[in-house]
């Protein structure tokens, strides 16, 4: 029965260049989608989250879109597209389009005009400054490099914090604004159910002038920003009942994150933030070699759970995306088989009864590792090529370069799913675009589905309980044990209902202080016993309910 809160859904993203192949050119289409539906039906989601499907280049794998009203043909056609949405509802499962309106791909008409002069009326959709000696301010690219781009025809400057065949919008312009309007009401009509909006809280720009931040002061979170959101909310999807929106915050606060998805300000229904997954980020380097800081990821949870709940805001909650490396590679152990499979149920069951919206990124659900590809060749994500020779003028070596890769790029994420046993893994009968991880040989959904014990029946298990306990969307979080150095606890309180969860983070066996209760019924558990004393890796939610003297 598809459910009708959305605060209780839970959400599976797809990126659709890896979920599934059906043509053989070792890229997935939108049919190859559709044939995975029934899939995703039995593992109970709700929506499924789609990456940019729109026609783009491909130079940032659809984060560069130059026509959005149509469909990539790399997955399909429009029609492809609507046979997906018919699909899909008819599975009582709805869709989720990620939307990029921050920038464009250089090869929109809008910049192609734009570019010709300046007195185009296409210039003023984009943001261009004259440079004097150089770019006009010193802000850095989140790609690497500065974030001006020089343009010879014009002898300007145009901004791109990202790739630079992204160019950033100039939401300023009202016209602009008109047409971002009308094109998400046009996909709203033709039966899309929710969005994703990349890089969303970047859309206002300030003062453009040098920065010692690299300029992220200048355009995060921007001064006009809460008066766009709150436009596009009202032109667009505000009327809409039921329908989700989700944006993406880089760099953000969680002071602006409360207002962006408090419902009487009227912006967002929730928001990602990524704090706590640069807890392995070395003085804030990404591109650095770490382990992960533990206590840092509790007390980072701890303070958004916390805080946006007070604040009457809605988190997304999440532990990896397209961006992000492969959980149970990440926080978890997947140096051995039994580590990797009970630590991915660990670290499924300590999100998913966290407050907030969970995603499930495609291949979570089966313990996907990351992919430890073992040259620069083998690498196809624009941001880690262009990291690579940065870190070489760094001084850091090849071999420490590559192990940093292997750590942190997005291409960790973005590996086939892993269907089956057959050859490359069952994703394409061709050549697949980005090398599969050689271990789909044992880890693979057909594998998955026929073991009943898999990490598969534990993401379902968590579904179904997050449909039928209110407690697990509405109750309070109270964290537990935030200093200890092993175990992640916390408790939910929901009128006179209490949920425990604990989780050992740990390769070792762990007591748990006689101080946090586990007493009430285990509604999952990841071992099959229930112990004061933690087994590697285990997990365990229990739920307690009054007694009739304490109702009394």
């Amino acid at each position: 029965m598809a459910v009708t809160d959305w605060k209780k859904s839970v959400v599976y993203q797809i990126y659709p260049k890896s979920f599934n192949d059906t043509t053989g050119n070792g890229q997935g289409d939108l049919n190859g989608i559709i044939e995975k539906l029934d899939y995703l039906k039995k593992l109970g989601i709700d929506y499924i989250w789609l990456t940019p499907v729109y026609r783009s280049p491909m130079n940032d794998n659809g984060y560069d879109i130059n026509d959005y009203y149509e469909i990539n043909p790399d997955f399909g056609t429009k029609d492809d597209f609507k046979r997906l949405l018919d699909e899909t509802h008819d599975r009582g499962i709805k869709i989720m389009s990620d939307i990029v309106i921050n920038h464009t791909s250089t090869h929109h008409h809008w910049f192609v005009e734009a570019r010709k002069s300046k007195d185009n009326p296409y210039r003023d959709y984009y943001i261009w400054k004259d440079g004097t000696n150089g770019p006009p301010t010193n802000w850095e690219s989140k790609f690497g490099g500065n974030a001006w781009q020089y343009d010879e025809a014009t002898d300007q400057y145009y901004l791109r914090l990202f790739d630079v065949t992204q160019a950033d919008l100039n939401w300023e312009n009202e016209s602009l604004r008109r047409e971002i309007y009308d094109m998400i009401n046009y996909w709203i009509d033709f039966g899309m159910d929710g969005f994703r909006f990349d890089v969303i809280n970047l859309i206002s720009k300030g003062t453009y002038e040098d920065s010692p931040k690299e300029g992220k002061e200048f355009y995060t979170d921007g001064p006009k920003v809460h008066d766009y959101l709150h436009e596009l909310n009202r032109e667009t999807f505000g009327d809409k009942e039921g329908f989700m929106t989700v944006g993406e915050m880089s760099s953000t606060t969680l002071e602006h994150c409360i207002k962006y998805t408090n419902p009487e300000r009227q912006e967002l229904s929730s928001v990602f933030n990524f704090y706590h997954l640069k807890v392995d980020y070395q003085n804030g380097e990404k591109w650095s070699e770490k382990s992960y800081d533990f206590i840092e990821l509790k007390e980072i949870l701890f303070k958004w759970q916390t805080g946006i709940a007070a604040g009457g805001g809605w988190n997304a909650i999440f532990w990896c995306n397209h961006d992000q490396p492969r959980v149970v590679s990440r926080f978890g152990d997947d140096s051995t088989e039994e580590n990797r499979v009970y630590s991915a149920k660990m670290l499924a069951i300590t999100l998913h009864f966290l407050q907030g919206t969970p995603y499930i990124y495609q291949g979570e659900e089966i313990g996907m590792t990351n992919l430890y590809l073992k040259d620069i060749s083998q690498y196809r994500d624009v941001e880690s090529l262009n990291a690579y020779p940065l870190m070489l003028e760094r001084g850091i070596s090849k071999e420490q370069a590559i192990r940093i890769l292997q750590q942190k790029s997005r291409d960790n994420s973005r590996s086939p799913v892993q269907w089956s046993k057959e050859q490359n893994a069952g994703f394409t009968t061709g050549t697949p675009w980005l090398d599969v991880a050689s271990n789909y040989r044992t880890i693979n959904v057909e594998d998955a589905l026929s073991d009943s014990d898999s990490i598969f029946y534990t993401y379902q298990q968590l579904i179904q309980l997050r449909h039928d306990l209110d407690i697990m969307t509405y109750g309070e979080v109270v964290p537990e044990l935030v200093d200890h150095p092993q175990l992640f606890a916390y408790r939910r309180v929901l009128d006179d209902q209490t949920m425990t969860v604990v989780a050992n983070f740990s390769g070792q066996e762990v007591d748990v202080p006689a101080a946090l209760s586990l007493d009430g019924e285990v509604l999952i558990n990841n071992y099959h016993q229930v112990e004061r004393r933690l087994k590697p890796y285990q997990a365990v939610a229990v739920l307690r309910e009054p007694t009739y003297t304490e109702r009394a």
